[in-house]
């Protein structure tokens, strides 16, 4: 269960709907999820959150489909399920295969496995692959 409500556009302030509107405006459709519905609780922050969110995802150096494999592994190191799976389907509509998926998720059983390993152990970081 939410620990705020998640705004229907009746119950939605006028920032709230607003922020509903550039949503469906963005991405053509008539969906807005809960996430978006339970941030409109302070519009103020879910539009800045919104900007930002859209700056970050839009293409760049890393393409978009990249990006959402990006999230969806940072999302189930942090053990969020709402974002692995809204990523995913995002992921999904960006041309994610059946086969890259399994591929991705085997990559993060392996890091969080070689992660843990390497935490457990404090293994010192080799001098060649230090940031620098």
């Amino acid at each position: 269960m939410a620990t705020r409500p998640v705004l229907s556009d009746e119950q939605a302030s006028e920032g709230a709907v607003q922020l509903f509107d550039e949503i469906r405006r963005v991405r053509e459709t008539d969906f807005v999820n809960n996430f978006w519905r339970t941030l409109g609780n302070d519009p103020g922050h879910a539009a800045n959150l919104w900007q930002r969110l859209q700056d970050v995802m839009q293409p760049g150096a890393l393409d978009p489909l990249t990006k959402e494999l990006i999230y969806i592994a940072v999302s189930v190191a942090n053990s969020c399920t709402y974002c692995a799976h809204s990523h995913t389907a995002a992921a999904k509509a960006r041309g994610m295969t059946d086969e890259q998926h399994s591929e991705l998720l085997q990559v993060i059983a392996m890091a969080s496995e070689t992660n843990a390993l390497a935490n457990c152990l404090q293994v010192p970081v080799d001098e060649c692959f230090e940031a620098g």
